[in-house]
């Protein structure tokens, strides 16, 4: 989840890479980056990305700071029913929000004849309050001041639409989409402003904040299975011993020369195995690395070579992103987010992704201690995150909102940080649904081993009936809930 890091780098990648980069996150902290698909020529990708303005508050929860900062967000009317129909409220996450993708919302939209708008998260993309991210600076970056910064332009939008439409106090029925960190804030949204919405979609969202997150790793052992997964422990091995006596030509050998700090680099290569199962890929990683270790080759440099064609060269990550040297820049770069998630990872979120005690994929190296290291290397003395706050505002994988529908992918390491069970009951239903050998997203993106499809054509999954039957049951619940919304009168009847 989001946990997730902006490492995008120049090269060109493929379009169906492109939006799952775009769509959902990767692992190191977790930002999802949509750089690189700013840069493919033409908006056919987009629903649309003319850009609209809305002046935010700073500080909610200040009585006398009125500052406001002006916030990105776009809408799509292509589809809409007006004036009755209902409102998809799309998330933004972790980075720069430059249009409202064409993926499964844009099926969803059509089928329920819904507007589609999405906001920009403050401090990210466009939508930055200050001219320099120093940690004094970001002191308004958190999940909070986000839930009512959604809040205050629902109820804006509203009013607007309102006056546009000559319809008095009249409500749309709204519903709202997150995958990964804004899966999260969808379901929290539900939760602290259940009479602004009548549901919330939560892909792959990770509602747990937790500092030693070891079901991460866990989770790709048993996604590898035991061939790759021994195959990943030995490449691990060799690189923990080669560090020692080689250090400077292991890290020219991945090209990562850069990444001073050890536990930077061992991070960089842990990830770089994270995203082949993550998103549905671990063919990509796991044949050569398990050929290379029956016929007795270099494990080291079969990795090296996996490394720097697929996850430098082909999925687009920039080596920076995990440079703590790098972390501290304090400049403002619209395409730039890893100083911002990691803010927020280390204040409010952490998603420690460190190694077990035993039987470990990645170095035990990648510990606790590294990054509340990098907490204080990057922001200063005193920033760590509180997870215990954290869960006790919104209550972590006991989250207790009702109409949410949690979605979750069975290969997904952030699975674990997400809803455990469902909630059927009468009074605050939920539903956890999972889909088989889907990947992180996957419900909303598109599908893992195969080019994407415009609209997410479930047919061109390598698992379509699974992602057809929890799209089924989406549609279910948003329709049952909408339904229940268009049958009440007035805000806080829903």
């Amino acid at each position: 989840m989001a946990p997730l890091a902006m490492r995008l780098s120049k090269a060109v990648v493929p379009v169906s890479l492109l939006f799952l980069v775009a769509l959902s996150g990767f692992a190191h902290g977790f930002v999802a980056s949509r750089t690189l698909f700013n840069r493919l020529s033409g908006n056919s990708n987009y629903l649309t990305t003319k850009e609209l303005w809305f002046d935010q508050t700073l500080d909610h929860f200040s009585p006398y700071d009125h500052r406001q900062f002006k916030q990105r967000y776009y809408e799509y009317l292509d589809n809409f029913q007006a004036p009755d129909g209902p409102i998809f409220l799309k998330l933004c996450g972790e980075s720069s929000c430059n249009g409202i993708s064409n993926d499964y919302i844009s099926v969803l939209s059509k089928k329920f004849g819904a507007a589609v708008v999405s906001l920009e998260h403050r401090y990210y993309g466009k939508s930055t309050p200050f001219k320099s991210h120093t940690t004094e600076n970001l002191k308004y970056l958190s999940s909070k001041q986000s839930l009512f910064d959604l809040a205050v332009f629902r109820q804006w939008y509203q009013d607007s639409l309102n006056l546009k439409k000559n319809k008095g106090n009249a409500e749309n029925p709204w519903f709202v989409f997150g995958v990964s960190y804004s899966g999260a804030l969808s379901a929290w949204f539900r939760l602290k402003f259940p009479h602004l919405t009548c549901g919330s979609l939560a892909s792959s969202a990770v509602v747990l904040a937790v500092y030693n997150y070891t079901d991460f790793d866990k989770q790709v052992g048993e996604s590898a299975g035991p061939e790759c997964k021994a195959a990943l422990q030995e490449i691990t091995q060799l690189v923990d011993q080669k560090l020692t006596s080689n250090k400077k030509g292991l890290k020219e050998q991945f090209g990562a020369s850069e990444l001073e700090i050890d536990g930077d680099f061992l991070y960089f290569l842990a990830d770089a195995a994270v995203v082949a199962f993550q998103y549905g890929n671990p063919d990509t990683l796991c044949n050569p690395i398990v050929e290379a270790k029956k016929a007795g080759e270099d494990l080291v440099a079969a990795y090296a070579k996996y490394v720097k064609d697929y996850y430098i060269d082909t999925f687009g990550v920039s080596v920076e992103t995990y440079d703590q040297k790098h972390l501290k820049n304090t400049a403002v770069n619209e395409g730039d987010s890893d100083r911002l998630w990691w803010f927020q990872v280390c204040t409010e979120v952490a998603y420690f992704q460190v190694a077990p005690s035993n039987d470990s994929v990645r170095s035990s190296k990648v510990d606790t201690q590294y990054h509340l290291d990098l907490c204080k290397n990057v922001f200063g003395e005193g920033i760590y995150p509180d997870i215990d706050m954290t869960n006790i505002y919104y209550g972590g994988t006991k989250i207790a909102g009702s109409k949410i529908v949690f979605t979750n992918g069975s290969q997904d390491p952030w699975r674990h940080a997400s809803k455990q069970t469902s909630s059927p009951e009468e009074e605050m239903p939920s539903y956890l649904i999972t889909c088989h050998n889907c990947g992180h997203g996957t419900d909303m993106r598109g599908c893992p081993q195969s080019p994407l499809m415009i609209e997410g054509n479930a047919q061109n999954c390598s698992s379509p009936d699974a992602v057809h039957k929890v799209r089924q049951h989406i549609i279910e619940h948003i329709d049952l809930w909408l339904s229940q919304c268009k049958s009440t009168v007035g805000r806080s009847s829903m």
